[in-house]
């Protein structure tokens, strides 16, 4: 087992991490209604919103706010703060890797800055450069631009830091998005040859700590692969950050196992292993439980946070050998895990033994079906888009129930970001903002 490097101390919290983790964990796992600063929502990456007044039904013509064209297509998810909407976005005519800073009103652009990268660098063609989401802290907005680099700009544009972190190698790219968590800024570089999980201090970028990723034995996996080829080997998780008790965890799924890490020093707190050698989804935390799944018939785990060593034996509840899973992050809620499989079918399972409650394809939409999308919720409502620009509302509940189907007649791999009340999707080209307030003159 390595062990990560120590750099020299960081203890001291600003107040505005303070008033973020009484935020996120005072009252569960809900992020802010007037702002979605990252992946997912919050720093628990919870996929949760506190919002109860999203639209139900759209249309490309319907609870349009405004829409905007983007200069290519693009994987990633909106973030948002006050009146700044940012997305990351490549332009590849220019070799360039860039965010891009909206006006939430009406969509108009503020800026884009970005980074010239010239060598090349493999992905999937399903996977444009600059998939990683942006993170704010309403100071500064970080993007991870892969082999590019990651780097910090002002909520005006003014580059504040740059940190190279060397080629990220992968024949299906990259997609990790960073994290903030007080006064750093967590990132997780890979996949690639050495893959690395860094902690930077989020106002000059200087390393704070640093843990190598092992290699792993896959010999015995037990995924899609088996008996084929060693087949891919990676995770394109982004790590989260949760409450446990009294102290706080640092939560990642590698190839083959979860583990678990005080996020102020990077020291290694627990691993569980029974996953898969391929990850996609990001893990998912509620009550008391940990879930992280593997891809392409990969293995499912679920495991209580909280314990010392390998807990393999003594902390996992239940494991799953090459489980229905999908590229998309799921939701828990109320004893019940839900995500959507790479089918675009939606699954409901029970939280404390991965027993299936349903699983059924939604009604209605697009010939693409499928979905790389993660799960919002919002109230008792889930919210996923699937690879038509269709955005599924179900019923958060034991029984299935269809609730609407939202077209936008564009293709997506992205998810929804949600914030006081209006709803961010990128579609292939486009940015809309959905909303029941009156639109802004459709562009």
């Amino acid at each position: 087992m390595k062990t990560p490097s120590l750099l020299p101390n960081f203890a001291l919290r600003s107040a505005f991490g303070l008033a973020l983790l009484a935020a996120a964990f005072g009252g569960g796992p809900r992020a802010d209604a007037a702002n979605w600063p990252s992946w997912r929502g919050d720093v628990q990456g919870s996929g949760i919103s506190s919002e109860t007044n999203l639209p139900l039904e759209w249309s490309d013509t319907k609870n349009i706010r405004w829409h905007v064209k983007l200069p290519e297509r693009g994987n990633s998810t909106a973030t948002v703060w006050g009146e700044r909407v940012f997305v990351t976005q490549a332009v590849s005519a220019e070799k360039k890797r860039t965010l891009m800073c909206f006006h939430r009103s009406d969509g108009r652009l503020l800026w884009q800055q970005g980074v010239v990268y010239t060598e090349p660098e493999r992905t999937q063609p399903a996977n444009p450069y600059c998939s990683a989401s942006p993170v704010t802290d309403g100071e500064r907005v970080i993007a991870s631009f892969g082999s590019a680099g990651l780097v910090c700009y002002d909520l005006d544009g003014r580059e504040l830091w740059r940190r190279d972190f060397g080629k990220f190698d992968n024949l299906w790219g990259n997609a990790s998005s960073p994290v903030i968590f007080e006064d750093l800024c967590i990132h997780y570089c890979g996949p690639t040859q050495r893959p690395s999980l860094v902690a930077l201090d989020k106002k000059t970028g200087k390393t704070i700590w640093k843990f190598d990723e092992p290699t792993w034995d896959t010999a015995d996996r037990t995924d899609g692969f088996k008996g084929k080829s060693d087949g891919v080997i990676g995770t394109w998780s982004t790590p989260i950050v949760i409450r446990v008790g009294r102290h706080d965890e640092l939560v990642m799924t590698f190839p083959m196992e979860a583990r678990g890490f005080d996020p102020r020093t990077g020291r290694e707190l627990w691993r569980c292993g029974g996953l898969s050698p391929l990850i996609y989804t990001s893990p998912i935390f509620g009550e008391g439980i940990v879930v992280g799944m593997g891809g392409f018939y990969g293995n499912t785990i679920a495991v209580k946070p909280g314990g010392s060593g390998d807990v393999t034996a003594t902390q996992r509840v239940w494991n799953q050998v090459r489980s229905k899973v999908g590229i998309g992050s799921g939701v828990i809620k109320d004893g019940c895990v839900y995500h959507v499989q790479s089918s675009g079918a939606a699954t409901c399972l029970k939280l404390t033994t991965g027993e299936l409650v349903w699983e059924q394809k939604p009604q209605g939409v697009g010939n693409h079906a499928g979905s790389w999308s993660s799960m919002v919720l919002a109230g008792d409502r889930l919210y996923y888009p699937n690879q038509s620009g269709d955005v599924v509302v179900l019923k958060a509940s034991p029984k299935f129930e269809q609730l609407a189907v939202n077209p936008l007649k564009e293709p997506t791999n992205s998810s929804i970001a949600v914030s006081d009340g209006d709803i961010f999707l990128r579609t292939e080209t486009t940015l809309w903002c959905i909303s029941t307030r009156v639109a802004a003159s459709l562009r």
